[in-house]
């Protein structure tokens, strides 16, 4: 089993702003990427995934009128192990409803979003990875272009939903790009581990990453611990100051 990546503080925003990669990555049209008339898929392998990885993508593709598959993997319900103010029951409810809210805040027809949810067990996926495949593909048209974690992420769930959503892809004769999350964590700038040659950047106006912003302060449950399970924040400030830049990154 991998040694987990996604310990202390991390790679701060600062040295993600020094970084030579990211500065000469070459930048990419997400409408490119989805042409009329194809969907995208998003696949989370928890509730804040799908807003943290590609917030601002999201609103590209919806303000553009292109339809949007949502499949949530997990509910999250495992954020907040031993926690007496968190437990698993609480999540489970609480954590789906913080994502249709913080959709709601990006903008999205909520009423024309196809959300699915897969049930799936938060921190075990890796183990039911074969029936996550088969559940991925039943709902995918050739057509389709899928965005999913990157099969390297750092975290076993995002690497789990990463090679299964791009097996599911290769079966329907979709395509699947994979976005980096917990990466921007353990990573360093010029980590050769990261597959820069593959990478392009989606921009982001100051307002497309503000109303970014407004909708992660939806994962209220994320952006609190619990002192007395000894645990801090999973979106702790230096979390979300690397995922907030006016930038996402996709790797096609």
């Amino acid at each position: 089993m991998k040694t987990n990546p996604i310990v202390g503080q991390g790679t701060t925003l600062h040295q993600w702003q020094g970084s030579r990669h990211l500065a000469e990555l070459d930048s990419i049209d997400i409408l490119s990427l989805v042409p009329p008339g194809c969907r995208a898929v998003i696949i989370a392998p928890h509730p804040d995934d799908e807003v943290l990885g590609c917030g601002g993508l999201l609103q590209l593709l919806a303000a553009a009128g292109r339809s949007l598959q949502l499949i949530s993997v997990t509910d999250g319900s495992a954020s907040h192990p031993g926690s007496d103010r968190w437990p698993v029951e609480r999540l489970s409810v609480v954590r789906p409803q913080e994502s249709a809210e913080a959709l709601r805040r990006l903008g999205l027809p909520m009423h024309r979003l196809q959300w699915l949810r897969g049930g799936f067990d938060d921190t075990r996926v890796a183990a039911q990875e074969e029936q996550l495949r088969d559940f991925i593909e039943r709902y995918l048209r050739p057509t389709d272009v899928i965005f999913t974690t990157w099969s390297e992420d750092g975290h076993c769930d995002h690497e789990a939903c990463g090679r299964a959503g791009a097996e599911a892809a290769r079966r329907v004769g979709a395509r699947c790009h994979e976005l980096p999350v917990w990466t921007w964590h353990w990573a360093t700038p010029e980590d050769a581990f990261v597959p820069w040659q593959r990478a392009r950047k989606i921009a982001l106006t100051p307002a497309q990453v503000a109303r970014k912003r407004h909708a992660v302060h939806a994962f209220a449950s994320q952006l609190e611990g619990d002192p007395e399970a000894g645990l801090g924040p999973v979106l702790a400030p230096y979390v979300l100051d690397r995922l907030l830049q006016p930038f996402e990154v996709v790797f096609l």
